[in-house]
């Protein structure tokens, strides 16, 4: 069996789609000190119900511009530096970072009536929005 060569291998790796999209630079926290990281499973389908009906109109929100949302799949790879309460085993996970230092985090998705409200107070919990802060 012939060896890969480390060209093969990156060649493989981005062609493989979940790898492709997890593949993405460190999030850049002097840009955005706050972010949200949303873990997910291309097999979730709450994933795919959150990203019908939030994902598009996320970073117009309030939370969204308080927190820029990036993607990582739960079977990682994960950024490097993340300082997470526990590994995210429930998919989706919104967890709130502060240079990288987990803040809060939402397990679940509650539905597109409950998610705003959830995501506000855990965000005014963790001083980043005022509780009455809307979307």
């Amino acid at each position: 069996m012939p060896a890969l060569s480390r060209r093969m291998v990156l060649l493989s790796a981005l062609a493989l789609p979940g790898l492709a999209r997890a593949a993405g630079a460190s999030p850049d926290w002097r840009a955005h000190p706050w972010q949200m990281m949303m873990v997910g499973s291309d097999s979730c389908h709450y994933c795919r119900r959150w990203q019908a009906e939030i994902g598009p109109g996320y970073a117009a929100s309030v939370a969204g511009r308080a927190a820029p949302l990036f993607q990582v799949d739960v079977d990682g790879p994960y950024p490097d530096g993340l300082a997470l309460d526990r590994r995210p085993r429930i998919t989706p996970s919104f967890i709130l970072l502060s240079m990288g230092t987990e803040m809060g985090r939402v397990e679940g998705y509650v539905g597109q009536a409950h998610f705003y409200p959830v995501l506000t107070a855990m965000m005014a919990r963790a001083g980043l929005l005022s509780a009455d802060a809307v979307r």
